[in-house]
């Protein structure tokens, strides 16, 4: 599968002589700044629930890796060392179940945000291309069609859409807002659907780790793809599951008839992963413990704040898996943001995330434990 457009430009639905303000949506979070005020003026302080933005310490053992590294003068390579491409490709096979992956079916990237805004881009869409993302989803999926100047269009079912024009196919599980996790038939006909349209499927799988109620499967399981990466690639960020969020520090694993091409655009672009970075990286996807360890602490986070929650009079749907819950009073989630807010409580309105989450909220697990129990003790009738 080409990883770049080969439909004729056609005219856009949006004037050709538009600025680059025009072409982005207002940035959502600037909204929410009056009720982080509110919350802040709590006796007890803010107790932040609104980003899902790691606060647990970074393991020692990547630390350790990053100044082990510092000395590096250099300029790194966009592809990253033998080492980072072996670690990455080791941890594809061994967590993933991948099999007879190699180092051409990997990408490191500068965390996961920039590949989403960019990608786009960078296969080369614009006007007549067309780019879909679930209807509840991170907003970054819209921006970078719209950077492109591509069409873009939510589902609820990919496999609903009309392909024609459609040239990119994002998937999401576990899902950011929701923690919805796509069984692995949808993704087996997803991805059957997807080949026989020719649309390239990017699967952003940056959550898997962290399944509670379900096990996430990848698009890169040969029970999903039949033993064949072509026309897919995922996306991983060890932003979550090592607290790596400050270090910008992730990768594409899948077709490498689309990395390929990616790998030359990013050498152009100068979009490398910082060496020292590399070396962490290569110590965390190397190590378990301290995932396993992580992943303890958020459940225990995600035990009392769902029962917090439920026991307010919130229904909780999907969360099965993420970093968050997704919440209903089933009122306009800007009521629940402004009656949280009172209580010294940030959250996200759901219709961040597009329309149909306009009666929830989303409740991140990224609090320290303390402040996770203030907040279930604010929740208590």
């Amino acid at each position: 599968m080409s990883a770049v457009s080969d439909r004729p430009p056609v005219a856009h639905h949006r004037p050709s002589n538009e600025s680059l303000r025009d072409r982005l949506p207002v940035f959502p979070w600037d909204k929410l700044e009056p009720y982080k005020k509110t919350a802040a003026a709590h006796p007890g302080g803010i107790v932040d629930l609104s980003v899902g933005t790691p606060v647990d310490p970074v393991p020692e053992l990547i630390q350790k890796a990053l100044v082990d590294a510092a000395d590096s003068p250099g300029y790194p390579t966009v592809w990253g060392t033998p080492a980072l491409r072996d670690a990455i490709t080791g941890w594809v096979e061994r967590r993933l179940g991948a099999r007879d992956v190699t180092h051409r079916h990997v990408l490191p990237i500068v965390g996961s945000k920039e590949l989403v805004a960019w990608l786009p881009t960078q296969l080369g869409l614009g006007p007549g291309d067309k780019v879909a993302f679930p209807r509840l989803a991170y907003p970054t999926y819209e921006v970078g069609a719209r950077l492109a100047r591509a069409e873009y269009e939510a589902y609820d079912d990919p496999t609903d859409l009309d392909p024609a024009g459609l040239k990119l196919l994002w998937l999401n599980s576990p899902s950011n807002p929701t923690g919805r996790v796509l069984a692995k038939a949808d993704l087996t006909r997803i991805v059957a659907w997807a080949r026989e349209h020719g649309v390239l499927v990017v699967s952003d799988e940056c959550y898997l780790e962290l399944g509670w109620e379900a096990d996430p499967v990848s698009v890169l399981h040969p029970d999903v793809n039949g033993g064949s990466y072509d026309g897919l690639v995922a996306v991983h960020s060890l932003s979550k599951r090592s607290n790596l969020a400050g270090y910008r520090a992730a990768f594409l694993a899948g077709d490498p008839a689309v990395l390929g091409p990616l790998l030359e655009i990013r050498k152009h672009g100068g979009m490398m992963t910082s060496a020292p970075t590399q070396a962490a990286v290569v110590a965390a996807l190397g190590d378990d413990e301290h995932v396993r360890v992580q992943r303890e602490r958020y459940a225990a986070r995600r035990a009392v704040l769902r029962e917090a929650l439920l026991g307010h009079g919130f229904r909780i749907e999907h969360s099965e898996a993420s970093l968050y819950l997704w919440a209903t009073r089933d009122e306009s989630c800007w009521d629940t943001v402004a009656h949280l807010a009172d209580r010294g409580i940030l959250v996200a309105p759901g219709d961040f995330y597009g329309p149909a989450g306009e009666n929830f909220v989303r409740v991140a697990l990224t609090a320290t434990d303390d402040r996770v129990q203030e907040a279930a003790a604010r929740l208590k009738p």
